[in-house]
């Protein structure tokens, strides 16, 4: 078979799997020197900058072809093995063509790129604080091709070679140390991979903007090998802070890595740059006597970037995180738990997934679902922290048990076709169920072996690429079992176990007790039976009458074999004629829903559960159990007020007021709705009186606002709160800063309580990227028709008025601010819509980057809809409107129906759980 592509794909962006192997399996790729050129970034409206390219790489068979990926604005030259090749003939929209290969070949390409708006590419921010322009990059899965030209795939790894030019006074920041620094001289050329002279004149057009203040050229020293899209650029005035650590593996050589943080200038009053230090030098610690290998990628930057698409992103060396992580304002204890969490994560990429890397997105979860899992595990074990997988259990497997039971869930190990496929399977799964699974091969095949199996994997895969079968090895020979079964069960197959707990039947109260799992592969309607190593736990009513303590625990094996799927649990007792809890997942340990026995529900809707991981767990299993239509909304809604709201860990609380919410919109009957919506705004009201400062009084304030967007009982209260009344209301230590000010104006506005000249005034009062962003989803949430048509028709557009493009931030909050409906009239505006969103859906997806576009569909999906009493859920005219798009869609992308069909699922549970609770 020719290893030969065919050039007649030019114009396609969606990279396949069957491409990436011929080209993986053709080429070998040593070393890219890229030079990229920013010196015309601080003009006003700067949109593009030039870049020079040269690639080395051998190929296993002479005069066949292949292709560059590069996604850039334009092509100026093309050599290939110094021959000059006619752009015209060989440069398509999407890639280039290589003709005519030989054994060992050279590259040069001179090219334009563009700046993005999306966080896709290299990402152009102006601060509205002080107009300094901030420069980053990000490009998982497959954006470094919006740079530079590039063999886009994961195991075409090389070592990279950076020179940034721009602005003497900015940071300009690679993956590698800086070993250069040089003046740029006048006539001195734009870039270029060899570093021969040419016109500064041509140099300023290609960026398309005069050249501002004195230049430099920054050269960063070679990488070692690795993937192209954990390559990172950084440029422009942040603020930073440097560090150093020094340390490593237990009983090996002592290493020094120097450190740094960074943030925009705007934001350095806000930085607490010592304790993002302190965590680092912890995390690595942390990870050296884990891993037992020393971190391999000299420096460690880490920069706080703004209008992020993304929580963080692990670029080894220059690791880049969401500002939002730069608390300006008051922030809880779970959002800062919630940080540290995200810097281990990242951290433990340096090993899973830079130094060892998956062949193709089919193996993602081999990066994700451990740095998933070996972040929570460094938070419990190396920061102060107490509450990190009580944070786990409560918030990332709900967002798996969420992705698992839709239609469209698959096997941790997935197949991914193409990088749309890949884009969008950076989902609950590959993240969060993953993690689950990892933390019972943990337990299942013990801590000792599963550390002992990382080593062997870092050690024998290091800076090269693995797969599902490398890691099953390892641990085969770590454990001396054979691990077929186990992959099989827990990552070849979908779908969500469920696990129960009950009483022998003759043991009348006070029996034996049986633990039973059940599990339906989704994908064929076969029973899947997993193996769990587990804990069944027995809490009841204490001796104060007040919780249900533990009062029993047991560790068993369950066998998937077991006679009906029930394993006995004998030595556990349960007390008779008290009020109990049989908790058939103590500890957390496996990942699987959990079916309480009637007694065990009564008694969690009406007494505190004592032990905080047990008491996360059991609301995990209340959640589920309301979208499964087991548990009326209301009556979930009740046991946060009368238990929830008084629970210790913010971190839980945080997550049952999310929920709270979420089930008032869709889980709730619309004739229970709106006396369910005004008693929770009072309890939330009078909690705020109760409380004297702190997190939970804050968590409270920001429910309230966001509730109040669409119910209208408490707004006086906002309104005495922003005039500075919340003493007349009882109210004290609540800091009403830029975050609540703006919360509460936007509730305020979705009921026409405040103007477009009142937010303006606002504004204007302190013109930050938080208030930009706030006040723009203020704007677009006031209760006017001519309003809501605007924000449909800015968010379909992804523009402004005046045409510019929507960064990833702006166009949230438009859609965010459409969609609140602050009465009945807005809603039917909004709902008018429908058609308008179906019709526009092909558009949106084929004009806006995938990113954006997700943004459109999801949030622009009319999901919040009420079933009428007695009908049938897949009647309801959404749901119809929706598989009719579906059916005359059939040939649409997979990614663009993948979403849709995803949204048609959550609105038919939401409409089955209204059904049930109308029964």
């Amino acid at each position: 078979m020719t290893a030969q592509l065919p050039f007649p794909r030019a114009d396609v962006e969606n990279l396949t799997r069957e491409e990436a192997a011929q080209r993986g399996a053709l080429l070998e790729v040593t070393h890219y020197r890229v030079e990229v050129d920013l010196r015309g970034a601080p003009a006003p409206k700067a949109e593009t900058y030039p870049v020079r390219t040269r690639i080395d790489f051998a190929s296993s068979e002479v005069g066949v072809s292949t292709f560059l990926d590069h996604l850039g604005a334009s092509v100026e030259s093309l050599v290939l093995n110094g021959e000059t090749l006619d752009v015209d003939a060989h440069v398509g929209p999407a890639r280039i063509l290589l003709p005519g290969l030989r054994a060992e070949n050279t590259v040069e390409i001179r090219s334009t790129s563009r700046y993005s708006r999306s966080g896709e590419g290299l990402h152009r921010f102006v601060d509205p604080s002080d107009e300094q322009v901030y420069l980053y990059t990000q490009y998982e899965p497959a954006d470094s091709r919006r740079v530079f030209p590039v063999f886009e795939q994961p195991d075409l790894k090389a070592r990279f070679s950076f020179s940034i030019i721009g602005p003497q006074h900015w940071q300009l920041r690679s993956n590698s140390p800086a070993i250069s620094r040089m003046p740029l001289e006048s006539g001195e050329a734009a870039g270029a991979a060899k570093g021969e002279p040419a016109g500064a004149d041509d140099a300023a057009e290609a960026a398309g903007a005069a050249v501002v203040g004195p230049l430099v050229r920054v050269e960063f020293a070679e990488t070692p090998r690795m993937s192209s899209y954990i390559t990172a650029l950084l440029a422009g005035p942040y603020h930073h802070v440097e560090g150093h650590y020094r340390g490593g593996v237990p009983g090996g050589e002592t290493v020094q890595i120097p450190l740094s943080v960074l943030c925009r200038a705007s934001l350095a009053e806000h930085f607490d740059a010592d304790a993002l230090l302190e965590l680092t030098q912890r995390g690595l610690d942390f990870f050296h006597a884990e891993f037992a290998y020393p971190y391999p990628w000299g420096k460690y930057d880490q920069v706080f970037v703004p209008e992020y698409n993304l929580g963080a992103m692990e670029n080894p060396g220059l690791v880049t995180f969401t500002e939002t992580y730069v608390f300006d304002t008051a922030a809880t204890d779970a959002q800062y738990e919630t940080r540290a969490n995200t810097l281990m994560h990242e951290m433990a990429h340096m090993w899973f997934g830079d130094l060892v890397t998956m062949h193709w997105w089919d193996d993602l979860w081999l990066k994700e679902s451990f740095a998933d899992y070996m972040g929570s595990l460094a938070v419990d074990e190396a920061t102060d922290w107490t509450t990190s997988w009580i944070s786990f259990a409560n918030g990332r497997k709900a967002w798996a048990y969420v992705q698992d039971q839709l239609p469209t869930t698959h096997p941790i190990v997935a197949d991914i076709p193409d990088l749309e496929a890949a884009d969008q399977n950076f989902d609950g799964i590959t993240y969060a169920k993953g993690a689950s699974v990892l933390k019972q091969l943990a337990a299942y095949a013990g801590r000792e072996a599963f550390r002992e199996a990382a080593r062997r994997y870092f050690s024998r895969h290091a800076f090269g690429n693995a797969s599902l079968g490398d890691f099953l090895a390892v641990l085969e020979e770590v454990t001396g079992a054979n691990m077929d079964d186990w992959a099989r069960a827990w990552l070849q197959t979908a779908g969500v176990p469920v696990l129960s707990a009950e009483l022998d039947a003759a043991g009348g109260g006070a029996g034996r007790v049986l633990v039973r799992e059940q599990g339906v592969d989704p994908a064929t309607g076969e029973s899947v039976s997993r193996p769990h190593k587990i804990r069944v736990g027995v809490h009841v009513m204490d001796a104060a009458g007040e919780t249900l303590a533990l009062h029993a625990a047991q560790e068993v094996f369950l066998d998937p074999a077991a006679p009906e799927g029930l394993t006995p649990v004998p030595e556990l007792s349960v007390p008779a004629d008290r009020p109990r809890l049989l908790l058939p997942n103590e500890d957390d340990l496996t990942y699987a829903k959990l079916s309480l026995d009637p007694e065990s529900l009564a008694a969690v809707l009406t007494y505190p559960v004592a032990d905080p991981l047990a008491r996360a767990t059991v609301w995990a299993a209340l959640w589920s159990m309301v979208r499964d239509g087991e548990l009326p909304a209301r009556r979930f809604l009740a046991a946060v007020q009368q238990l929830g709201l008084g629970i210790d860990e913010i971190v839980v609380v945080q997550g049952l007021l999310r929920q709270s919410l979420t089930a008032l919109e869709r889980y709730t009957p619309a004739d229970e709705r709106p006396a369910l919506q005004r008693d929770l705004a009072a309890r939330l009201a009078a909690e705020l009186t109760r409380r004297t400062g702190g997190d939970h009084q804050r968590a409270t304030a920001r429910t309230l606002a966001t509730l109040s967007r669409r119910e209208g009982s408490q707004l006086e209260l906002l309104e005495a709160l922003l005039d500075g009344g919340a003493a007349d209301h009882g109210i004290s230590g609540l800091r009403i800063d830029e975050e609540l000010r703006w919360a509460f104006l936007q509730a305020l506005a979705a009921h026409g309580r405040v103007s477009l000249d009142q937010l303006d005034a606002e504004l204007a009062a302190k013109t930050t990227a938080r208030a930009r962003i706030a006040h723009r989803l203020a704007t677009a949430a006031r209760p006017d028709r001519r309003v809501k048509q605007a924000a449909f028709g800015q968010a379909l557009a992804g523009t402004d008025d005046s045409g510019e493009e929507l960064s990833n931030d702006h166009l949230t909050a438009t859609v965010d601010g459409f969609t609140v409906a602050g009465d009945p009239e807005t809603a039917a505006v909004i709902e008018r819509q429908t058609d308008a969103y179906f019709d526009a859906l092909t558009d949106v997806w084929e004009r806006m980057s995938q990113g954006q576009a997700t943004r459109v569909v999801s949030g622009l999906y009319p999901g919040a809809q009420d079933l009428d009493a007695g009908a049938e859920p897949t009647e309801h005219p959404l749901a119809l409107r929706t598989q009719r798009w579906l059916d005359e869609n059939a040939d649409a992308p997979a990614a663009l129906r993948r979403l849709l069909i995803e949204e048609q699922d959550q609105l038919l549970r939401g409409l089955r759980a209204q059904a049930a609770a109308q029964g």
